[in-house]
């Protein structure tokens, strides 16, 4: 199995001695600061109730957020130290200890969980941080968990921040390789606030959806 992108640069910070994503963000949350965006967009996407997939939860900043606002959700991470600092966290949060491209329905049920998802969530640089060339076999994976009316959100630095491993993943790219899994865009924003993208943009968020 091909090392991810992520799996790089954390061998990298831990190398340098980083504390890296996951001091991050505890310190933010220490801070206070508002690291909810994503949550707050997915929330607007989502019936009341709703089940929701936090692909690549990391710390489960976002499936936590979400929980708190009524949710059924379940992270699915595999950095066992973000894992263990995830259940420390928020630990309400069931998670899923499951590569992204290995993620298919039976792994899932066997673990307990709904194999159909009313949002999966995506987000945080999780695409430009996946093994190579496993970017399509991930949009695979996640479509088949979509309920009928269900949409993937996706979001994503264009110009390959913040890690020095992250991949640049332009635009075109992205639409060809959702296009060729039987997705269709349902809205294109530069940020989880809904600022209107435009060409040249550092970041691209999407709301997809099964093609009809």
């Amino acid at each position: 199995m091909a090392e991810t992108r992520w799996e790089q640069a954390r061998a990298s910070e831990r190398a340098a001695g980083q504390g890296g994503y996951g001091a991050h963000f505890a310190r933010l949350l220490d801070e206070g600061a508002d690291i909810e965006g994503e949550a707050r967009l997915a929330d607007v996407l989502a019936p009341r109730g709703a089940w929701i997939l936090d692909a690549g939860s990391g710390m489960g900043r976002v499936g936590g957020a979400l929980v708190a606002r009524g949710h059924r959700v379940v992270g699915v991470d595999f950095d066992p130290e973000i894992l263990d600092q995830s259940r420390r966290t928020y630990p309400d949060l069931p998670l899923v200890d499951c590569r992204l491209d290995e993620l298919t329905p039976d792994r899932l049920s066997a673990a307990g969980f709904p194999t159909s998802y009313d949002v999966v969530v995506c987000v945080g640089n999780v695409m430009i941080l996946l093994a190579p060339d496993t970017e399509r076999t991930v949009l695979a994976n996640l479509t088949v968990l979509l309920g009928q009316a269900g949409r993937l959100l996706v979001g994503f630095a264009l110009s390959g921040a913040p890690s020095g491993f992250s991949r640049r993943y332009p635009l075109d790219e992205f639409v060809a390789d959702y296009e060729a899994v039987g997705l269709e865009l349902v809205h294109r924003f530069a940020s989880y606030d809904l600022e209107p993208f435009v060409a040249g943009g550092a970041y691209v968020v999407h709301v997809l959806r099964r093609a009809r």
